[in-house]
């Protein structure tokens, strides 16, 4: 282990969001929605509940929740690093990334100074420095980057702050995009990046003598456009919309983003959305969120779902037709269903995917969309997902007041079979109707024209991981073309 040479260290930060209870009491954790008491003794790599689970185990975000006692939080940093040498998962950049935040955070707000932690943290930085994470890119590399800029911070080393300057400048100017969206298209990572930005802000504001608060006007510009896409995608009740990789529960609130923004002097930069994909609608009564981009960017499709042409539409503030979530990040049956075509309110053709989702974090040939008329009242596009095999799926919305009309049109070789899918939240029931063509829930009604066959099946709606809710959906078969009403 290296030692550090400094003495103490001078880091001020003001106070930040805390983080939500994920330790409940003694060795007793809960993490995705999976509880384990490890009673006598820890077990940092503890693998029962998959490789998430245990990575958060080995982020000690926990240390920042509401109240957390100052000596747990030393028995458990002391425990970690006797333990230290004999763990993996520790030693990989994403999870040391989150862990060197975690603890300079902690250490700064509880004014704890202790050589054997500050080693330890030392050595940490100094070995993330060889090991930066370039063969994944995306948040995992921001990470590696906000991480070695609090370590600059706290140990006041150029050797940290040279590769944090390098990373942040050039990952943010490539991953934050025109509208102000992280380039994923994951609301919760764009959460996530936003934080952590938040957080860097927080700590050149409050240490003007830091040779990387040269920085802050770049993090404040990249922020205020960030919080800007932040309030254009959020639904009116407060709450983001679950698109690709996203679930509830993991980053913070939008309010609580905006509130510590504003602590920090930060405001949005008002934007329209637009290179991102994402287009919001709204009548007296609804909103509408359309996704006609890209899946997400070429070099690193891995939080990316086959949802190309789907919308999502809220009602009097509930949700209604929603998006299916994700509740795992294991490489199974689940993960695949949960980023198919079919699980995403949009159209297939026959069981083929618009974009060939496989592996739990790969894309293979992907649908390109074609974006043909953009208006605040009518949107048309189409992909060429379906190219490969003689398909063409186009789709139009036009907005009136008091309803929505859905225009799927398809070409396809002879004996294709198109189906659009509907997901409702679990809250939705389905009601009887007289007009075999008509779909009554207990918010809106769903009228098609074109359809050849309508079923009512069941679904299992996630939005947390580890935890899905039943639900109703509609799968709705049609030969050419499917007009849809959504009207009260």
């Amino acid at each position: 282990m290296l030692h550090w040479q400094g003495e103490k260290s001078s880091l001020k930060l003001s106070p930040s969001i805390a983080f939500h209870k994920t330790w409940l009491h003694g060795n007793s954790f809960e993490f995705l929605n999976l509880r384990h008491d490890f009673k006598e003794k820890i077990d940092w790599e503890f693998a029962q509940y998959g490789k998430l689970w245990t990575y958060n185990l080995n982020y000690f975000e926990f240390l920042n929740q509401p109240g957390f006692p100052k000596e747990k939080a030393w028995e458990l940093m002391l425990d970690y690093i006797a333990n230290y040498q004999a763990l993996k998962t520790g030693f990989e950049p994403f999870p040391c990334s989150l862990r060197l935040i975690s603890w300079i955070k902690y250490l700064e707000s509880n004014q704890i100074h202790d050589s054997k932690i500050n080693d330890f943290l030392y050595t940490s930085a100094n070995n993330l420095t060889q090991d930066l994470e370039y063969h994944l890119l995306g948040n995992h590399l921001l990470e590696n980057g906000f991480a070695l800029y609090f370590a600059a911070g706290w140990f006041g080393e150029a050797k940290f702050l040279k590769p944090a300057e390098k990373i942040l400048s050039a990952e943010l100017n490539e991953q934050i995009m025109e509208d102000g969206a992280h380039f994923e298209r994951s609301p919760m990572y764009h959460s996530l990046m936003l934080f952590r930005l938040l957080d860097c802000i927080n700590l050149a504001q409050q240490n003007q003598g830091f040779s990387g608060a040269g920085l802050l006007p770049f993090f404040l510009e990249k922020a205020g456009r960030m919080l800007g896409w932040l309030q254009a995608m959020a639904w009116q009740d407060g709450s983001l919309p679950l698109l690709n990789d996203s679930a509830n529960g993991i980053a913070p609130s939008p309010d609580a983003l905006f509130g510590y923004a504003s602590q920090l002097g930060v405001a949005p930069i008002k934007t329209n959305l637009k290179d991102s994909g994402y287009r919001k609608l709204a009548g007296p009564q609804y909103e509408l969120l359309l996704d006609i981009g890209e899946v997400g960017p070429d070099y690193i499709p891995g939080h990316a779902h086959s949802d190309t042409l789907g919308f999502l539409m809220q009602v009097a503030q509930q949700p209604f037709i929603v998006d299916t979530g994700i509740s795992t990040y294991e490489k199974n049956q689940v993960r695949q269903w949960e980023r198919s075509t079919a699980a995403h309110n949009t159209v297939q053709l026959n069981d083929w995917e618009q974009s060939e989702i496989w592996g739990g974090f790969r894309v293979g040939d992907r649908a390109r969309p074609q974006v043909l008329e953009d208006t605040p009242h009518e949107i048309s596009a189409s992909h060429d997902g379906f190219a490969r095999r003689g398909g063409q799926h186009r789709r139009t919305w036009k907005m009136e007041a008091d309803r929505v009309c859905v225009t799927d049109t398809v070409q396809s070789p002879a004996g294709t079979q198109a189906k659009a899918f509907f997901h409702f939240d679990p809250s939705i029931e389905i009601l009887a109707s007289n007009d075999p063509k008509t779909i009554n829930t207990s918010l809106w009604r769903l009228t098609f024209d074109g359809a050849e066959r309508i079923l009512v099946e069941d679904f299992q709606c996630a939005g947390n991981y580890n935890q899905c809710v039943p639900s109703k959906k509609l799968t709705v078969y049609f030969q050419t073309q499917l007009q849809t009403i959504i009207q009260k």
